[in-house]
């Protein structure tokens, strides 16, 4: 375990070296514990693959401890979370929603679906049973709003970044990049290989909260026809979603 600043404003707590399930329930139980407890001027958290950044107001962080030698606010935080790091229960069950995305793949939805299968010396088909076969878990959100970094793609169809990214990737787009999976919320640049796309909405700044997806769910992809698109696309806009009120 290691503690750094990040900033003036900010704390990492880094909780392993590796992207692995025993670090992501690291991940979470910290996460728990901040919920639960959040320190003293403490305005949010952020967590990643193996750490947590934890924000914090300066100014509100509470009186100077300096007979623990918490003169300024980064040591007053750390302070305060030295407690919480010291009994994390990473055995506790996790609570996991279960989230079902529907994927057009391949054509024009999916125009690298021809690259990973011939990357991985499979049909198209292979890779779609693959791909949808697997339960993935939101291991961080990042990159942009509401991206899901998802773990649990198979072996067989990981595949390297695109060479040359493109400068406009559609909102929805699902992608591969090495042994991950991801799906792009907003139009964006990016690199990953696209094989699909999903007409529901990973980020509306006009819900609460904005992103259907959060660290821990687990995701199974339905693929549907092209022409079920418009069909999915309407119930995704119109039926609660899981974290948005329903």
């Amino acid at each position: 375990m290691e503690i750094f600043p990040l900033g003036d404003s900010a704390i990492v707590i880094r909780l392993g070296a590796s992207i692995d399930e025993a670090t992501h329930r690291r991940v979470r139980a910290l996460c728990a514990r901040l919920e639960e407890r959040p320190v003293p001027g403490m305005t949010g958290y952020v967590p990643a693959f193996a750490s947590v950044t934890v924000h914090y107001d300066p100014a509100r962080v509470g009186p100077a401890a300096a007979e623990r030698g918490a003169a300024n606010p980064y040591d007053r935080v750390a302070a305060a979370l030295a407690p919480l790091l010291e009994r994390l229960d990473t055995t506790a069950p996790l609570p996991a929603r279960e989230v079902e995305v529907p994927v057009v793949y391949g054509g024009e939805f999916g125009p690298d679906l021809d690259t990973v299968a011939a990357h991985a010396g499979l049909s198209p088909d292979d890779v779609v049973a693959l791909h949808a076969s697997a339960e993935y878990r939101v291991s961080m959100i990042g990159f942009a709003p509401g991206f899901p970094y998802l773990a649990g793609l198979p072996e067989r169809i990981a595949a390297p970044r695109r060479p040359t990214p493109r400068t406009v990737v559609p909102p929805g787009s699902v992608g591969i990049a090495g042994r991950q999976t991801g799906i792009y919320p907003i139009e964006s640049p990016g690199g990953w290989q696209i094989i699909g796309r999903t007409p529901a909405r990973l980020f509306a700044p006009d819900l609460d909260p904005p992103a259907l997806l959060r660290v821990g769910d687990r995701v199974r992809f339905r693929p549907i026809a092209a022409e079920a698109w418009a069909d999915a696309a309407a119930q995704a806009d119109g039926a609660p979603q899981p974290g948005r009120g329903a």
